[in-house]
């Protein structure tokens, strides 16, 4: 596990994008931390590190966006999804299987049902306006 901080949103997409580089396909990563945290901005980082060509924003009414490029990246938002069929129609499994990246905001929700896709680990904490604290397990970036 490695902590990280970082002291602005350009920084916090600098992360991402190094995390990016050290990715295999179908890699899934399992992000934790409240609202307004970084979980997006992350997102960025990772979207413009894989070679993805759309804008990112974040999946909370949409509950999946997909970014494509040479290694495309599936942005999930689990906060609405309640049950393990919700998670299968919005296409979680089929991303995984057809070697994207996929990314799952407040992944503590299915913690259990992801634990045998062996996630990658990604909390970010506020630590004031600009500061985050974000703590990695599962690959060295």
């Amino acid at each position: 596990m490695s902590e990280y901080i970082t002291r602005s949103r350009a920084e916090t997409v600098a992360l991402g994008k190094r995390m990016a580089a050290v990715l295999t396909p179908g890699a899934l990563i399992a992000f934790t931390g409240g609202l307004g945290a970084g979980k997006t901005a992350f997102c960025e980082g990772l979207a413009q590190g894989l070679g993805c060509t759309d804008s990112v924003s974040s999946p909370t009414f949409a509950i999946v966006n997909y970014y494509r490029g040479p290694r495309p990246l599936a942005h999930f938002d689990l906060y609405r999804i309640s049950t393990e069929s919700d998670l299968c129609a919005a296409g979680f499994y089929d991303y995984l299987d057809q070697g994207a990246i996929v990314a799952a905001e407040w992944s503590e929700n299915f913690a259990d049902l992801l634990a045998p896709e062996d996630p990658i680990r990604v909390d970010i904490q506020r630590v004031d306006e600009n500061t985050r604290r974000i703590t990695i397990e599962g690959v060295e970036v």
